[in-house]
């Protein structure tokens, strides 16, 4: 495993990190959760990422569940909530957003479903416009001292917010945010490279990016369909197959010639999907979603594949 700073913060991740998106608390059974943490470990991976908002709050009880289960000492893993949509289904106007209340009760039942005594890494999960940014920065400095947070990012943020957040931060001298968790993928590359890159360089703010496989689609398994038993033909995940739908026959010919042009160069699709994201100097960790070990196993070879894609080989992935 290689590890990476996250910016110009002093902490280490694992270049390949696990998410609980779509898995844990849902997809995966309790004792499937256990046995991908446990390989993960096993392997190297120390940052293990959650949101409030993912199986409403399920997927940090497996994850704190199964963490302690495996005895993990706290002091050799990452773990990360983040807030904004909240933990129920039907939310109320008070546990949902990025007020005061509503980031200091997440933080406070993240911590809980977790089994943790502080969040190492605690993003807010998009922009919130009807809270002033000065009170959410204020908010998260607070946790930060009193110890309930280490490091504090943002997820979908515009640049120019986290830019602003940032100086709010120097202005009053509150801890501002160190991390920033986008979208990046082959398929969905123009706010990584275009929007964040220079934000990140010149601020040395680190990148957890999510969705390198863009939910499945470079893996090549959809061309001839939805296979029975995939995250495309679970019920609960009608919504992302209706987005994908949306998005355009060009997104999914780009995908197929993807996986096409991988299979020419001897190589997985996934594996060379999450290489080609690695390969950024800019990403911090590239989280993974698995319902499987197998599937996880797999994924971690792409830390091989990354010295396989030359400037040629990106150039044709590019064109595509």
């Amino acid at each position: 495993m290689e590890y990476r700073r996250l910016g110009r913060a002093g902490l280490k991740l694992s270049a390949l990190s696990l998410g609980a998106w779509l898995s844990f608390g849902r997809d995966s059974s309790r004792g499937e959760a256990r046995n991908l943490v446990a390989a993960a470990w096993d392997h190297g991976i120390n940052f293990f990422d959650n949101a409030e908002v993912y199986g409403h709050g399920d997927g940090e009880r497996v994850m704190g569940d199964v963490i302690a289960d495996l005895r993990l000492p706290r002091d050799g893993f990452v773990v990360s909530s983040k807030a904004f949509f909240g933990s129920v289904a039907d939310p109320r106007p008070t546990q949902r957003g990025l007020s005061r209340k509503h980031l200091h009760d997440a933080c406070h039942d993240a911590l809980k479903r977790l089994r943790v005594d502080y969040l190492d890494l605690y993003y807010c999960h998009r922009p919130d416009d009807d809270v002033p940014l000065e009170e959410i920065v204020m908010t998260m400095d607070g946790l930060v001292r009193q110890g309930k947070v280490m490091y504090w990012g943002t997820s979908e943020w515009p640049a120019q917010r986290i830019l602003d957040a940032l100086r709010i931060a120097d202005r009053h001298g509150w801890v501002g945010p160190s991390v920033e968790q986008p979208q990046y993928n082959v398929l969905v590359r123009e706010r990584f490279e275009q929007e964040y890159a220079q934000v990140l360089r010149a601020e040395g703010l680190g990148a957890t990016t999510w969705s390198p496989l863009a939910s499945g689609l470079l893996t090549g398994k959809y061309a001839d369909g939805i296979p029975e038993g995939s995250r495309l033909s679970k019920a609960h995940n009608a919504w992302l197959l209706e987005d994908m739908k949306n998005d355009g026959r060009f997104r999914m010919e780009r995908a197929a010639a993807f996986a096409g042009l991988a299979r020419a160069h001897d190589v997985d699709p996934a594996q060379l999907a999450i290489a080609w994201v690695l390969r950024n100097p800019a990403v911090t960790s590239v989280i993974l979603g698995a319902s499987s070990v197998k599937q996880l196993l797999d994924n971690l070879k792409s830390l091989a594949c990354v010295e396989k894609i030359d400037a040629s080989l990106d150039a044709e992935i590019r064109k595509l």
